[in-house]
């Protein structure tokens, strides 16, 4: 897995994810003067006729007067169509440390200990005043309100939400000449380098334009962290057009003004931008969003796997080629239907690189004779391509042997029924009582580690924790990285019962899926060393 930038949160029963969302925080400024600035100066004298000719800068003003012209007509087209949308949600009063590192909930000051308030970005699907924005925006909302670019201020009800891609749609009563739909574009041409533009309301600042370039495609983003159960939201669009939070919800589009996705998420060290943020893609949004406003839910097709990608150390271990891909199978949930047609989960594991890893599942090289070459690949495949009732065939290897198997997809399970199954047996999460963060380059140097290691920081240790009574230790060296002070030296998270652990989101979501007394085994390394650590929940 590759790594992830540094990512600083508490670790809690239920994962977070990293919403570039709702709120507002302090936003820092950084200023460069005129005498930092590079100056390049020529120590050669021009020739006589150089210096005689003309210099012509016309063609460079019309090809920024046509920048400039393209930035301002799109947001003349579009900026009607993005909304600012604010929530209201009461609460109850909890002395509970909790870290929310990109979706920023600030409490209502008349009422500290009775609400909380959000604000977030959408768009107009519709003239029947239809409005998308992120599911993470309105979760929980008992009071909803959209702001359309003139001030206009409406009250709005929600019509269906949808966790597994974090979108939602909410509806308004409004005169018609404030309901201005998008124009819906194709993300699946989207290419890295193309001119990409967020138009959203971040910090709360209504209507506001960034630019930048579509920096990668084919991302994947975990859906509702939250829940028992958390899916892959596949295809997702990379930019580096600043997003920040408040941007939840908001349009990235093209040069045309066409809606390339919704943007959702950002990858930062201080919950404002870095240069990286994510955008649910236009297909799914097209797909989801038409049946939210029909029925109130999306239906998946589902499989019922969970898995990884077969990567050359792991494909070696299991006498396989190291250069074949695929999807391995992890674990086969009961009953699904997977299990009913005969998959195969991982029955060993293995260690590579000083790290428990799963190994002997069936690895998945082909669905319908379309290759398959990592897990992103597959779950990519099953949302764009398949349907609810569909018969798919999938082409595994078994023991190093190929063969078919044909598997009828059912309906993904929703949230609801996760959650109701969850609490029938037993409640989820499993909270460490720690600070950490994703082990990136700038930790790597400082703790002056091997560069390939990955697996999640301890920085602080609760001492009335779980983590605590297991003698997981924080580290004691304090160091700036990213402008933060930051303690490093301690234990490093790898594996969770035998899971590798890449990054802070996949610890959470980890643990997340524990139940809240079943005992577990982490791996971590501490001076050089991986340890084996017993932890039981609840005693």
């Amino acid at each position: 897995m590759k790594k992830q930038t540094l990512s600083l949160f508490i670790l809690t029963v239920f994962a977070v994810l990293a919403l570039a969302a709702c709120g507002s925080i302090p936003a820092t400024k950084t200023l460069a003067s005129k005498d930092q600035m590079p100056v390049a100066v020529a120590t050669a004298a021009p020739t006589e006729a150089a210096a005689a000719a003309p210099v012509s800068t016309s063609a460079g003003e019309d090809l920024l007067n046509a920048y400039q012209g393209t930035l301002e007509n799109i947001y003349t087209s579009v900026s009607p169509s993005v909304v600012n949308i604010s929530v209201l949600q009461k609460v109850q009063a909890s002395t509970s440390l909790f870290s929310f590192p990109f979706f920023s909930i600030p409490q209502d000051q008349q009422a500290p200990e009775q609400y909380q308030s959000a604000l977030g970005s959408g768009f107009v699907w519709d003239s029947n005043g239809d409005i998308v924005t992120n599911n993470h925006v309105v979760d929980g909302a008992d009071k909803i309100e959209v702001t359309f670019s003139d001030g206009t201020t409406v009250p709005a009800t929600l019509v269906g939400v949808d966790p597994d891609s974090d979108l939602a749609v909410i509806n308004v009563e409004a005169d018609q000449s404030l309901l201005n739909p998008v124009q819906m574009g194709d993300s699946s041409s989207v290419k890295v380098g193309q001119l990409a533009i967020a138009i959203g309301n971040p910090f709360g600042l209504e209507g506001t334009m960034t630019t930048g370039i579509i920096s990668a495609v084919g991302r994947s983003l975990p859906s509702d962290q939250t829940a028992t159960q958390s899916y892959t939201i596949p295809d997702v669009i990379q930019t580096d057009a600043p997003i920040n939070p408040g941007n939840s919800g908001g349009v990235l589009v093209d040069a045309q003004g066409m809606v390339l996705g919704v943007t959702a998420a950002i990858e930062s060290t201080s919950g404002a931008s870095a240069g990286i943020g994510f955008a649910i893609p236009a297909s799914i949004v097209k797909n989801v969003v038409p049946a939210l406003i029909k029925d109130g839910q999306y239906v998946y097709p589902w499989l019922g796997i969970s898995g990884t990608t077969l990567f050359p150390n792991l494909a070696t271990a299991m006498n396989l080629d190291p250069n074949q891909r695929g999807a391995m199978v992890a674990e086969v949930v009961a009953n699904s239907p997977a299990d009913e047609a005969g998959l195969r989960g991982s029955t060993e594991s293995t260690t590579i690189d000083g790290q428990s890893v799963s190994m002997g599942g069936d690895v998945i090289v082909a669905i319908d004779n379309q290759p398959i070459k990592d897990m992103d690949g597959l779950i990519a495949y099953l949302v764009s391509s398949t349907k609810v009732g569909q018969t798919v065939t999938l082409q595994v290897l078994r023991d190093g042997k190929a063969q078919s198997i044909d598997v009828t997809l059912a309906a993904r399970p929703t949230a609801e029924d996760r959650a109701q199954t969850a609490s029938s047996t037993s409640t989820r999460g499993v909270h460490l009582g720690i600070v950490g963060m994703t082990v990136n380059d700038s930790v790597i140097a400082a703790m002056g580690l091997n560069a390939n290691q990955q697996g999640v920081l301890v920085t602080e240790v609760d001492p009335n924790g779980l983590a605590a009574s297991a003698g997981i230790q924080a580290g004691d060296q304090i160091t700036t990285i990213d402008g933060q002070q930051v303690n490093v030296g301690g234990d490093i998270i790898t594996a969770v019962n035998g899971q590798s652990i890449a990054s802070a989101d996949e610890l959470l979501a980890a643990l997340g899926q524990l139940f809240s007394d079943q005992p577990l085994e982490l791996t971590i390394l501490r001076g050089g060393n991986f340890l084996q650590l017993q932890l039981q929940p609840g005693k």
